[in-house]
């Protein structure tokens, strides 16, 4: 694979400076022109020790403009970062929609180096290989231009290149003991790559090899291949129109769904309070061990309008400490998180170590009132079953406890809650114009839910449905199982 970029490709001095006006005006007017676009480009630079990815970088600075261009540098996790899901750290530093972003080193890095020190087994490093897939695939959907350049030097041209960095004054610091070390390991290090370069090889995110041999071919090589990309990209982006999106459509019968399978005339038993003291006591005790052994806990709270999420959550908050919990209440997204994918907000709010975070909505807006309210187009919310499934795989495979909740009552209980809410003074704030006419939809609303639980309860992360006409029998019903579930997490620890 990587004899192609051991040919020995040189540019002399005079036909790069020959050609680098024309290029650098080419591509600031690229980048001007994506600004009005929905589209970001995320260029990621991996590769050999020496092949030229840091001069890469910093001539890319250089000929575009800086000021709409970030560059992260990803080395070995910090503390933060070793608290959070794996991908947490690449998420939030993601390009927002009509900026160009850099990844030097990536989500590529750490399972080759584990794989060649041998960290990580065969099949767990083609697992990570297939999440980085669903990751790019996720993202390239989206409107995300992925650039992957794999700077490559034979084994010969790698130590000379390290030598010669290492023997002038002003670039000695480039060299450490650790590129050294991997240096020894340089079969390994390319066979690993290669088996890495192929799996991830994919139409929506292909490779690039580039020949770091010769800095003047390597860096008009580099450049001519983002202005063709760009240039694609700008094409397509400024002839396309986002199809307009339309709101759903009332079933012409209603079809019999979970939700009709629900017994919502199920009350909790005399004992309420001792009830309710009893679990809460038991979450309190069971997150205390959880957070001593650091499992982090994600809570997903969805339902109808005034089916009590936020009565059942007051309940868990009043088992725990203050400091060891945050609550993130879901709204339509700001221009920030607009400009990204709909899945970085919930990233960004992924719980550390020892904490949890309480979601009051959730990534599931994409399924539910966005389907139902025409804010996401048919192929967004369509392929968003598999980007939840996917996002929530990493999330529990990187050690989060996620527990998911839909609290459920029927029409007439909540026509009752509202009018109570109505009529209530410190209630009223909860009642808006949006929930009455949500209320139209419960038809489409039943579809969406029926369809998200078929298709999104899975193993690893299954859907609790909680029968909430009887607000004390809810509020059990979640306390006890989010005890349960710590407890098995625990327990299969």
């Amino acid at each position: 694979m990587f004899e192609i970029a051991e040919l020995g490709q040189t540019l002399s001095k005079e036909e790069f400076q020959a050609q680098e006006p024309e290029l650098r005006v080419a591509l600031l007017d690229l980048q001007t022109r994506l600004k009005a676009t929905n589209a970001s480009v995320l260029i990621i630079i991996s590769g050999v020790d020496g092949a030229g990815k840091g001069e890469t970088v910093n001539l890319l600075h250089e000929w575009f403009d800086p000021r709409f261009l970030q560059a992260m540098a990803f080395d070995k996790p910090s503390d933060e970062e070793r608290s959070r899901p794996e991908y947490w750290r690449y998420w939030r530093k993601l390009p927002p929609r009509g900026r160009i972003g850099i990844f030097f080193g990536s989500w590529y890095t750490m399972p080759i180096v584990d794989r060649v020190l041998k960290h990580k087994k065969k099949n767990a490093f083609a697992r990570a290989m297939q999440r980085i897939n669903a990751t790019e695939k996720m993202l390239a959907d989206d409107g995300v231009l992925i650039v992957k350049l794999w700077f490559h030097l034979s084994k010969q041209a790698q130590k000379r290149r390290l030598k010669r960095l290492e023997k002038d004054p002003e670039t000695r610091w480039r060299v450490t003991d650790q590129d050294w070390e991997n240096f020894t390991r340089y079969d390994r290090f390319r066979e690993v790559s290669a088996e890495a370069v192929q799996a991830t090889n994919t139409p929506e995110a292909p490779w690039v090899i580039v020949e770091g041999a010769d800095a003047n071919w390597r860096s008009l090589f580099v450049v001519k291949h983002l202005q063709a990309q760009l240039t694609t990209l700008l094409k397509h982006s400024e002839g396309f129109r986002r199809p307009k999106p339309v709101p759903m459509a009332a079933p012409r019968k209603r079809p019999l769904t979970i939700l009709d399978k629900l017994d919502l005339s199920l009350k909790a038993g005399k004992n309420v309070k001792e009830e309710l003291a009893h679990w809460r006591a038991e979450i309190n005790t069971v997150f205390r061990q959880a957070k001593q052994e650091r499992f982090s806990t994600a809570l997903v709270f969805e339902g109808m309008d005034a089916a009590g999420k936020g009565g059942a959550i007051r309940r868990i908050t009043a088992s725990l400490d203050a400091r060891d919990y945050h609550i993130i209440p879901i709204a339509a997204p700001s221009s920030e998180e607009r400009a990204q994918h709909y899945l970085w907000r919930f990233w960004r709010n992924m719980p550390p170590d020892g904490k949890i975070t309480i979601f009051d909505r959730s990534w599931y807006g994409r399924l539910l009132v966005e389907r139902v309210e025409g804010f996401a187009t048919e192929p967004e919310w369509q392929r968003a079953p598999a980007e939840i499934n996917a996002f929530e795989e990493q999330l529990t495979a990187d050690g989060v406890i996620l527990i998911k909740f839909w609290l459920h009552i029927d029409a007439a209980e909540q026509l009752r809650r509202f009018k109570d809410r109505e009529a209530t003074p410190y209630k009223k704030f909860k009642i808006t114009e949006e929930d009455w006419r949500n209320r139209e939809r419960l038809a489409q609303y039943a579809v969406a839910v029926n369809e998200m639980v078929e298709k999104t309860s899975t193993q690893f992360a299954p859907w609790t449905m909680v029968e909430a006409n009887d607000k004390a029998y809810a509020r059990i019903k979640v306390l006890r199982t989010m005890a349960e579930r710590l407890r098995e997490a625990l327990e299969a620890h």
